[in-house]
């Protein structure tokens, strides 16, 4: 049997095992995301996008639940939603920019214009952020290096 099968085989089996529990606590946290992250890997992608609107109803300000809305959103074509969902994934936190420039499940968002508007703007300003983070910490340092008293 090869490992695809076998892996397949295995998602298959989780979801009814998942879908199973969730009948009997359908707010079962840890089991939606499973089940939304397994559905979306079958390609389930309206399956997973009404498991993600669940958990994003169950925990509004979890930015990582957003930024998976936004992932379903996308997968489904629907990209004003989905635009919406990262902006406010990243209003709320989320912050790997680099995964969310590479995450093949947001490639139909990656290439509306208002997104790489949107992005680019946010990107310079996380840019202009760390500069002036930087700048503190080094006048900080200053500070702690001289024999001046700061009373």
């Amino acid at each position: 049997m090869s490992d695809l099968y076998k892996e397949s085989n295995d998602i298959d089996f989780e979801i009814r095992f998942l879908e199973g529990i969730l009948k009997y606590q359908p707010d079962f946290i840890e089991g939606l995301i499973l089940l939304g992250d397994h559905y979306t890997k079958k390609g389930l992608y309206d399956k997973g996008l009404r498991v993600d609107e669940k958990l994003a109803a169950l925990l509004p300000e979890d930015p990582v639940v957003h930024y998976n809305l936004a992932c379903s959103y996308s997968l489904v074509s629907e990209i004003n939603k989905a635009f919406r969902s990262i902006k406010k994934a990243i209003r709320l936190g989320y912050h790997n920019l680099e995964h969310l420039e590479h995450d093949k499940d947001l490639m139909n968002l990656r290439q509306e214009r208002r997104f790489q508007e949107y992005y680019a703007r946010l990107k310079k300003n996380l840019a202009a952020a760390v500069s002036e983070a930087v700048s503190c910490e080094e006048e900080i340092e200053d500070l702690k290096g001289s024999d001046e008293v700061v009373s």
